[in-house]
């Protein structure tokens, strides 16, 4: 019968090597997703066209019988290998640095004491508000899971506590460390003066100049947040993954930093509705049934007082 034809061949079914290949092609496929995110918008993703078009040729030249033109590319084959590497080795590199912080599986290890940079945060926040309006020019550094010690290194090492007066003295113009970027390990300035790698990617636009190139540089090697203001605009902008986020106020760039590290921006104080003469007092504690009580008070004050008027 077919019914029964049905169930015997269900129970023949190697469920175990079936639930194995689903498996198998899922983490491919997301390896290869995470692969062509990392290389979107970068030269690798050029490198990666030309590729594909030089394999689309080589088996079109051979199925369109182009013997010579073949003949051509399959000389170069070759070498393809050892030329991946040399022309990839920096995103390569990006790469086993996302493996080995976790980042590149999309789920990132904060190894930053997060309540220790809440404080840290406002700091950086309230020396670049003051810095923005003088037009004073400033990098700062804020390191997440991947270790900057090979920069820092090559700046001023100081191991200082974060304040917004050290910052401000630190880009000062006219002293030795105002030009280089700032080192901020968790509560503390790991170093100053330090020289930061410029991005190459094709993508900037022409008006982004080498402060902002340094800070989208470091974004892209590694998982920093970086802080720039401008000394020519005197605009912030934050870059964060390889992008610039310009233009930021305190209160944005507070958000944004606070996201990056994970923490939860701080609820807004409500402020209490004023309540008209001879009203009742109502205690006026952070509780959300009191501060309704109180909002429910001053309207029947004010409907009183309205009827009373007519």
């Amino acid at each position: 019968m077919p019914f029964s034809d049905a169930i015997n061949f269900l129970r023949r079914i190697d469920y175990g090597a079936d639930l194995r290949a689903v498996i198998d092609v899922a983490i491919v496929a997301y390896v290869i997703y995470r692969l062509i995110l990392l290389a979107k918008g970068r030269r690798a993703w050029q490198i990666l066209i030309g590729l594909s078009i030089f394999f689309v040729l080589l088996y079109a030249s051979d199925a369109a019988g182009l013997v010579t033109l073949n003949w051509m590319l399959r000389q170069v084959t070759p070498l393809g290998p050892v030329a991946i590497v040399i022309l990839l080795y920096p995103e390569l590199r990006d790469v086993l640095e996302g493996l080995g912080r976790l980042n590149f599986w999309g789920a990132p290890l904060h190894v930053v004491n997060r309540e220790d940079m809440t404080a840290t945060i406002e700091e950086i926040v309230r020396a670049t508000t003051l810095l923005a309006p003088r037009k004073v020019g400033a990098l700062i550094v804020m390191e997440r899971e991947t270790g900057l010690s090979d920069i820092a290194d090559k700046g001023t090492l100081m191991d200082a506590q974060v304040s917004s007066e050290l910052l401000l003295t630190l880009f000062h113009v006219g002293t030795p460390l105002h030009d280089g970027a700032v080192i901020v390990r968790g509560p503390r300035i790991a170093a100053a003066g330090c020289t930061l790698p410029l991005s190459d990617s094709p993508n900037i636009a022409t008006n982004v100049h080498m402060r902002h190139r340094a800070a989208l540089g470091v974004s892209e090697h590694s998982d920093a947040v970086v802080v720039v203001v401008s000394e020519e605009r005197g605009t912030i902008s934050l870059a964060i993954d390889g992008k610039l986020i310009p233009g930021l106020k305190d209160d944005t760039l507070r958000n944004r930093l606070l996201d990056a590290f994970g923490r939860r921006r701080p609820a807004r104080a409500v402020a209490a509705p004023t309540l008209p003469a001879g009203s009742p007092p109502v205690a006026t504690s952070g509780n959300g049934w009191r501060a309704a009580a109180l909002a429910a008070v001053a309207a029947a004050a004010r409907l009183r007082r309205g009827g009373g008027d007519r």
